[in-house]
């Protein structure tokens, strides 16, 4: 199993290399730089636009006339040396100081989402195929389908409409207005907890409905297998035989699920965290997306892809742990 987690961990070292040279290459795609779009915003708004010697002062502070791989190159440099480069559209303010605002809440409400899923799929899928056909595996089901029919973000403003109709209160944000700017205390963490379950609700519905089906399905399929009618058979309790063998196989699927569910939730929740307004990397990608800020923008793929690495790479080694008939071979 180690030379198992050495030979992953090597994988992923090489794709995150190739992630950072197709992400930092599909940024520089579109027409022009952050400069030229902030021109043509000050020439859009009236405002005086840099002279010719000014926009060429900030190409070379920027590095912006470089060749595009002698850009990546010296933003590579600086990652390995703990400098994600500057933010055009922030003030030139450092981009790991940006993304170290945001990535620990992002991270904590992706956690919780994903928590929220497992706990809430797992027990209703195994209830859905214990009793199957029953009254609750319908009303599972039709929750289920709706979960998965109903985008995310399209919940969000339902939920946000309703809360602000019949409650008069407004769900979006993680902090209540007093406290957005306030620097951290007790208070201003008791209202985050506060804000925090909408979000995390929101995020994880879709991934819970879908498990919900997988763990239906797969419980299902191992009930029907003969080892367990011939453990019936013997006179094995039902909770023993249940949880014994059945749940522990049909686990397993849910269990490879984490290393698409993380980056699912991630990128599913950059829409509803722009909708709910959350202080998060989401909303921080988009916009150096829309303005070509191409170091903040790469920068974050970058720590968003490394999140979805690593949590393929817990999900395979979840499934060596829980499952002792699965073995890696090199090759495989």
């Amino acid at each position: 199993m180690l030379s198992y987690a050495l030979r992953r961990f090597l994988y992923m070292i090489i794709v995150l290399l190739l992630i950072s040279v197709i992400a930092f290459t599909i940024i520089q795609l579109p027409p022009g730089d952050f400069l030229t779009s902030y021109i043509i915003q000050l020439t859009i708004g009236g405002t005086a636009v840099p002279s010719e010697s000014e926009i060429a002062s900030l190409k070379k502070q920027f590095g912006l006339g470089l060749p595009i791989y002698q850009q990546y190159f010296k933003w590579m440099w600086g990652m390995l040396h703990g400098d994600m480069g500057r933010s055009f559209q922030y003030g030139s303010r450092p981009v790991s100081e940006l993304i170290a605002e945001r990535l620990p809440l992002t991270v904590m409400i992706n956690i919780f989402a994903i928590i929220f899923v497992y706990i809430v799929a797992i027990p209703i899928g195994i209830y859905s195929a214990t009793h199957q056909y029953s009254k609750g595996d319908y009303i599972f089901t039709v929750f289920g389908f709706m979960g998965l029919a109903i985008p995310n973000f399209l919940l969000a403003l339902i939920l946000m409409l309703l809360f602000y109709k019949y409650f008069g209160l407004s769900i979006g944000g993680l902090f209540s207005p007093q406290y957005k700017m306030a620097s951290w205390s007790l208070d201003k963490f008791v209202d985050m907890l506060k804000h925090l379950p909408v979000p995390i609700i929101v995020e994880g519905t879709a991934g819970t409905a879908g498990l919900i089906r997988v763990m239906r399905g797969c419980l299902l399929d191992e009930l029907q297998k003969q080892y367990v009618i011939t453990a019936r058979a013997k006179g094995v309790s039902e909770r023993t035989l249940l949880f014994k063998y059945p749940v522990r196989v049909a686990v397993n699927p849910i269990i490879s699920t984490i290393g698409w569910m993380l980056p699912a939730i991630v990128s599913g929740g950059a829409i509803v965290e722009i909708v709910l307004a959350l202080p998060t990397m989401g909303p921080l990608l988009f916009a150096a997306l829309l303005t070509q800020d191409m170091f903040l923008a790469a920068s974050s793929i970058m720590i968003l892809s490394f999140l979805t690495v690593i949590g393929t790479f817990i999900s395979d080694i979840l499934l060596v742990w829980i499952d002792p008939r699965i073995r890696y071979e090199k090759g495989a």
